[in-house]
């Protein structure tokens, strides 16, 4: 899929003049300029408007704003509106609305309640995708297509029901093939006919039961909003084929498989929410995971607070200078975008407490506006310098959403599994020294990485086992830990002791593994070297046995104490470690140094003090950026090297002063194009 990179950054946001009278309206245009926003989203939620009755189109009030958007020289992305369809056509066509999971027929009333199967649905929002594909398609103005919103509603309805038997047949062919994938001899569940497979619902508690059937069901359901999707994406794509189409992700990743998802938008859109408390690495992560789900492209944040959002349990104020940073911690990670929901506040409704660039005082005098105006300046001031631009980094991290759910859908070890968080503690020691990771998927290629970090990695799919060997065997570093290895692609525990295939390269085999109370924990001792340390490690506690690897840290406590906790195997010209338990943030840390000074991998520039370092590439273009988190000074070390800040057009070069919350976007001139 091709389309035409739009030559800025996109700054802007969902709008909704479906709210306003024409006053408001021209009071926004003077604001959006003064911001120097460009770009807009809409009609994101006007299905009832555009289409009051079956087949009856009023485009008219759609025309207008549009024209008011181009007379102000704004572009603005299209959204069809399908993720909130009329009432008349939930009234009309009951088979449209959801049945939760509990068997009960939902009603209409909330957004994103439509099942993705109902082919009345598809065919009603194919209509008025086309209607507006053909009425819209052209226009000067328009920069892009976004099709409904944060998909990720579960239906448990009988449509379903026939489409998820139908899938099981596509996928596995014959019953007898199905009986055994899914194991269904356990618990005497051998099926007989496609007509027997029942959706995992509370009704038969398979849900919670039958991991294999939930895991197809998730499956299922990712493949069926893909084909719901592409049923708009079609329309629009062929009436405006040089501009970009995708929907918008929402910040609960796990909704839906996105590695599956994303490759049928033309870029990757995500909404980022991140809480109040959530380390700063988290939607570092998220980021780097978006930007790995079209194997490196730059994406689209679609959704961001400038202000406090409204739906978490305690939506706190963002401090000054946050909104700033968090704008550019997206644009640092690979983002081409900072969008915004919503652009005016609303004045009543769910969200009318949510923040807004405009709040309801309808001033250009709020501390929000300012921060958004002054960060709308910088963007338009950087252009298109890093717009495409891509992410060189010699770490990756393994990240499937298969081993996700399969591993948490386990009825133990224990309920405490949260692989998100688990794999967000491997992946923040190297974050925090500014090394750029790589979220991979399991097909990717390893080629070009020197440290590959496998956390979790329950399910073993393909020949990602023996890819990895071979990188390890090649010379690379392998970290895989507890929980990996236990199964095939359908939870099937076919490969003896853990970590099944990965057991050669890691040299180890898990005879048995304890679960830790939430208030319980035993303790690793650091073994290889002088100085043994002590790190408090919690959850679980795999029993190891050697198997040609060597302990390199071990339990102090329980009756094994001793056993080995962290092991390391050479194997080829490289080597693999097990962590067989988690450990504390200290030693995750220490560990990680350790592998990058032995892998010879550094941080994109040296700092000292709470600084994000990234950088990114374009067509032999480098731009850095340098965020600071924290509320003392910190400093980075640009070398004897000249660096201009982007910024403020100033030089500089040294050990360079960081102020506290500051953002700095560095450029180094081609040496012809230097002043001497």
């Amino acid at each position: 899929m091709s389309y035409e990179k739009r030559p800025y950054i996109l700054f802007g946001g969902d709008y909704n003049p479906d709210q306003w009278d024409e006053r408001t309206i021209a009071q926004d245009m003077k604001y959006f300029r003064e911001a120097h926003i460009n770009t807009v989203i809409l009609p994101v939620f006007s299905w009832a408007s555009l289409e009051p009755s079956e087949g009856q189109y009023e485009f008219g009030r759609l025309d207008h704003i549009l024209d008011v958007l181009e007379e102000n020289r704004l572009h603005y992305i299209l959204a069809t509106p399908t993720s909130a369809q009329p009432a008349w056509m939930s009234r009309k066509y009951p088979e449209v609305l959801p049945v939760d999971i509990a068997g009960r027929k939902r009603t209409h009333g909330m957004r994103v309640f439509f099942c993705v199967n109902s082919e009345k649905y598809r065919e009603r929002a194919a209509a008025v995708a086309a209607r507006m594909a053909e009425r819209y398609g052209g226009r000067k103005g328009l920069s892009g297509w976004h099709i409904a919103n944060e998909y990720g509603t579960s239906c448990y309805c009988d449509t379903c029901q026939r489409r998820f038997r139908e899938w099981v047949r596509e996928r596995y062919g014959t019953i007898e093939e199905v009986n055994t994938r899914w194991h269904t001899s356990f618990w005497g569940r051998t099926l007989t006919s496609f007509e027997e497979i029942m959706l995992p619902t509370e009704l038969n508690d398979d849900y919670r039961f039958y991991p294999a059937v939930e895991l197809d069901y998730q499956r299922f359901k990712t493949d069926s909003t893909i084909e719901c999707f592409e049923n708009e994406y079609r329309i629009v794509k062929a009436a405006s084929p040089k501009l970009p189409v995708f929907t918008n992700i929402s910040g609960y990743l796990k909704k839906l498989d996105q590695f599956a998802m994303v490759p049928h938008m033309d870029v990757a859109g995500w909404d980022n929410y991140p809480g109040p408390r959530d380390p700063r690495s988290l939607p570092a992560l998220k980021h780097d995971i978006m930007r790995a789900a079209k194997d490196g492209e730059s994406y689209y944040v679609a959704e961001q607070s400038p202000a406090q959002q409204n739906w978490q349990p305690y939506n706190k104020l963002k401090r000054p200078g946050e909104l700033r940073r968090l704008a550019y911690q997206g644009l640092a990670h690979g983002s081409d975008s900072s969008l915004y929901f919503q652009m005016r506040q609303s004045v009543a409704g769910q969200e009318k407490l949510h923040g807004a660039i405009i709040s309801r005082v309808g001033s250009d005098t709020t501390r929000t506006f300012r921060e958004a105006a002054q960060l709308g300046s910088e963007l338009e001031k950087l252009g298109a310098r890093f717009v495409g631009g891509r992410t060189a980094a010699e770490v990756g991290l393994l990240f499937d959403w298969d081993s996700w759910r399969a591993a948490e859908l386990c009825s133990g070890p224990t309920k405490d599994l949260d692989y998100l968080e688990d794999v967000r503690r491997f992946y923040e020691p190297f974050y925090i020294r500014n090394v750029p990771v790589d979220i991979l998927k399991s097909s990717a290629s390893f080629d070009r990485y020197r440290i590959i970090v496998a956390p979790l990695l329950y399910m073993m799919k393909g020949d990602a086992a023996e890819r990895l060997e071979r990188f390890v065997r090649d010379g690379g570093t392998l970290v895989t830990t507890y929980m990996s290895g236990y199964a095939d692609e359908n939870d099937r525990c076919v490969f003896g002791a853990c970590p099944g295939p990965l057991r050669r390269v890691t040299g180890v085999w898990v005879e048995e593994t304890d679960a830790l109370y939430p208030d319980e924990c035993n303790a690793l001792r650091w073994t290889d070297g002088d100085s043994p340390a002590s790190y408090p490690c919690d959850l679980l506690c795999d029993l190891v046995h050697l198997d040609g690897a060597r302990a390199i840290a071990v339990y102090e406590k329980d009756f094994y104490a001793g056993m080995p906790a962290v092991t390391e195997h050479a194997w080829g010209d490289g080597k693999a470690y097990y962590v067989a338990t988690r450990p504390s943030a200290e030693f995750l840390s220490f560990f990680a140094g350790r592998l990058l000074a032995s892998a010879g991998v550094r941080p994109v520039l040296a700092s000292s003090g709470q600084l994000e370092i990234t950088r990114r590439d374009r067509e032999g273009v480098s731009t850095w950026f340098v965020i600071s988190f924290d509320e003392a000074e910190g400093y980075v070390e640009l070398g004897g090297e000249d660096f201009r800040n982007l910024l403020t057009g100033e030089t500089l070069r040294g050990r360079t002063a960081v102020a506290p919350g500051d953002v700095l976007v560095l450029g180094r001139d081609a040496p012809a194009e230097r002043k001497i």
